[in-house]
C-alpha cells in the first residue's frame, strides 16, 4: 500500500466489478464523515474507506483546476485499494471535478450538491437559506441547480467563510463557532427563510447550532441520505452491493498534521472500530 497522496501517476482504466471491494468516499477534510455516517447507516455491511485531505480544505480557496488534481490524486490513492466505487462527498469537487472524474475513471462515482429542489419542496413560505463555501456558491454547477430550482422561490445565499476551518479543529460547541454561526445565520433570519440548506457536508456537524439559532420551525436540510440512496441504488443497478451480512471494514485516512487529528476524527464518526492512518 502506498500512504502517499502526492501527485497521480496514472489513469486507471479498469472496471472494478468485485461486489465485495470497499466504497471509497473522498473529501477536503473531514466533513465528509457525515457522508460516511449516512451510508454506513443505509448500508451497514459494506466496507468503507475514507480520505480527509485535510492539509488542503477548504478546497474553496483552491482554483478549479488545483481541486481537480487533487481529486485525481485521491482517487488513484483509493482505487489502489480496490474500490468499487467513489463518492465524492464535497460540494466545492463535485461542482469542479465529477465531470472530469467519470470521463477519467470507469467506475461509480456519486458527487454532491446543495439540496435546493429539497428545500423548495419543503419551503411553505417561498424563501429559503443556503450556507455554503464562497467556491461552492461561486459554481457554475450552483448557478444551474438555481436556473432549474429556484425560479419560484426566493433563495437568500451565505458563504461561511471559517465555519471549514472550525469544524476540522473538532470546535463544534465552542463560543466561537457559534458566534460565527449566528453571523451567517443572521441574513436567513432577516429574510425569514424557513428553510435552511447545509450546502457543505462540514456543517452537518454544526446541524444543532443552525438549528438552535434559527428556531425550531425552521427545516434543516442535509445531503447526506440522499447522496447514500443514490449510492444504493446504483451499486444495486451494476449487482455491486455486499451480498451477505459481512463484518465491515471502516477506515480512514488524512493528511492531517495535527497531533489531535484522530481525536477530532473520532469525535465527528462517533463510532467504534475505524481504523484511521495518517498519510502524506
Amino acid at each position: 500500500m502506498h500512504n502517499h497522496l502526492q501527485k497521480n501517476k496514472q489513469t486507471n482504466t479498469n472496471t472494478i466489478s468485485a461486489s465485495t471491494e470497499a466504497i471509497g468516499v473522498m473529501d477536503s477534510g473531514v466533513g465528509g464523515l457525515s457522508v460516511l455516517q449516512h451510508i454506513h447507516r443505509l448500508l451497514p455491511y459494506e466496507h468503507l474507506n475514507f480520505v480527509a485531505d485535510s492539509q488542503y480544505a477548504p478546497y474553496g480557496s483552491l482554483s478549479p483546476k488545483e481541486v481537480t488534481e487533487r481529486c485525481f490524486t485521491i482517487a488513484d490513492f483509493l482505487i489502489e485499494q480496490n474500490v468499487k466505487a467513489l463518492v465524492v462527498a464535497c460540494n466545492t469537487a463535485t461542482a469542479a471535478s465529477i465531470q472530469l472524474m467519470r470521463a477519467k475513471y470507469k467506475l461509480p462515482i456519486i458527487g454532491m450538491e446543495p439540496a435546493v429542489k429539497p428545500a423548495a419542496l419543503a419551503s411553505k413560505n417561498g424563501i429559503i437559506g443556503v450556507l455554503a463555501t464562497v467556491g461552492t456558491l461561486g459554481s457554475a454547477q450552483f448557478a444551474a441547480l438555481l436556473t432549474n430550482y429556484g425560479q419560484d422561490i426566493q433563495v437568500n445565499t451565505q458563504g461561511c467563510i471559517g465555519l471549514v476551518e472550525c469544524v476540522e479543529r473538532g470546535e463544534i460547541n465552542t463560543a466561537s463557532t457559534k458566534a460565527l454561526v449566528a453571523q451567517y445565520c443572521a441574513p436567513l433570519l432577516a429574510a425569514g427563510a424557513d428553510t435552511v440548506v447545509l450546502g457543505c457536508t462540514h456543517y452537518f456537524f454544526v446541524r444543532e447550532v443552525v438549528q438552535e439559532i434559527m428556531g425550531g420551525d425552521v427545516a434543516i436540510i442535509d445531503t447526506g441520505e440522499a447522496v447514500a440512496k443514490h449510492l444504493q441504488a446504483t451499486l444495486e443497478a451494476q449487482s455491486l452491493l455486499t451480498p451477505s451480512e459481512v463484518e465491515s471494514n471502516i477506515s480512514i485516512w488524512t493528511n492531517n498534521a495535527s497531533e489531535d487529528r484522530g481525536d477530532v476524527i473520532q469525535q465527528l464518526w462517533g463510532k467504534k472500530g475505524a481504523k484511521i492512518e495518517r498519510i502524506k
